[in-house]
């Protein structure tokens, strides 16, 4: 599906979303290797990152921020080609560390995912003034209205204090990369405070990259040295998708510690069930359906495009909102590919009735 403006061809395939801008091309966050002038990529989670074939005719230049790099590449994803001489504007999008924006001369601004929300390290988004905005909408609907990150982190402290008087100890769950790492320096004052593998590779290299982040002790080294016991508090970040594999359940199991998810889904009450969690705060990197509207509101454009999450939605009530909104779709969107977000609610929303 192509969608037009005076100035420029945006369309949207499975892949990726491409801009034509002055006879050149442009994908952004593209999925695969593509054959095009320029590759965007906006941050270092793998959802938006693609591994380059060995045969392939794309001579694609990369456009990232250092940061995105350098974690891409600690995470086994190698950005060949990466270009620094070329005339867009990388903004800070707020989601994680190295995230940006791509701003093309004033006249299109591709977010990229996003927050406007000061969180530890993270200061929000920059927001442009611009004609043509692309906008995710993960959380574009009315359901997603967060509280306040400091009312979360009070309430998350209030819940540790009292694990901890109880000799109990907790788990704090967060993506590995970007929620865990604030979550670590969020509840830096805790001890002692353990960190799941993985996290701790990423800690180092947020470290490196000039974030004030205490390493604390793997949890490998941890259980292997004794440190580790079920009737004394301490605190594990651990990843967020560990709860869908055998590490979660082994913690659980050996030392039945509380566990605490983060993440924006949990503002649905049947989040915490999904994933087998004591507790879930919603906590997330992303915009929620307030901040969307606030971020439009302020770059003032002509032309608005929704893409990944509640698209539809969020562009009828931009359209409600009187800007010209609409929703990116690839053809098997339109044959009917239900987005992660629409599914989620769904499972929500049945299981809501169930109980």
């Amino acid at each position: 599906m192509t969608a037009l403006d005076r100035t420029l061809n945006v369309s949207c395939s499975k892949s990726t979303i491409t801009v034509n801008h002055k006879d050149q091309k442009i994908c952004l966050d593209p999925r695969k290797d593509m054959d095009c002038d320029y590759i965007f990529v906006s941050h270092a989670h793998t959802d938006h990152l693609h591994r380059k074939k060995k045969r392939t005719k794309s001579n694609a230049k990369i456009i990232t921020s250092n940061a995105t790099s350098r974690i891409a590449n600690g995470r086994g994803y190698e950005l060949l080609n990466v270009y620094q001489d070329h005339a867009f504007k990388l903004l800070d999008s707020g989601h994680i560390l190295g995230s940006t924006g791509l701003l093309i001369e004033d006249d299109l601004y591709y977010t990229g995912d996003l927050s406007i929300r000061k969180r530890a390290f993270m200061k929000p988004a920059v927001i442009p003034k611009v004609k043509t905005l692309i906008i995710e909408s993960t959380f574009g609907h009315e359901d997603y209205v967060f509280p306040r990150s400091e009312s979360i982190i009070h309430e998350a402290n209030i819940l540790i204090s009292e694990m901890y008087s109880q000799g109990r100890p907790i788990v704090l769950l967060g993506y590995p990369l970007g929620k865990a790492q604030i979550l670590t320096q969020l509840f830096a004052q805790w001890e002692p405070i353990f960190v799941e593998d993985s996290i701790y590779k990423m800690n180092l290299l947020y470290s490196e990259l000039g974030i004030d982040i205490t390493c604390h002790t793997p949890f490998s080294v941890a259980e292997n040295k004794g440190s580790l016991s079920s009737n004394k508090p301490w605190i594990l970040i651990a990843p967020l998708n560990s709860t869908r594999n055998g590490f979660l359940q082994y913690v659980k199991r050996k030392y039945g510690p509380t566990t605490v998810g983060f993440s924006g889904w949990g503002i649905k009450p049947n989040f915490k069930y999904l994933l087998g969690l004591d507790h879930c705060f919603p906590f997330s990197d992303h915009c929620d359906y307030n901040d969307l509207i606030s971020f439009v509101k302020r770059c003032s454009p002509e032309k608005v495009y929704t893409f990944h999450g509640f698209i539809d939605e969020f562009a009828h009530t931009l359209r409600c909102l009187g800007f010209d909104a609409t929703s990116l779709k690839s053809k098997q969107e339109l044959e009917g590919y239900a987005t992660r977000s629409m599914v989620l609610t769904d499972y929500f929303d049945k299981k809501s009735h169930d109980n």
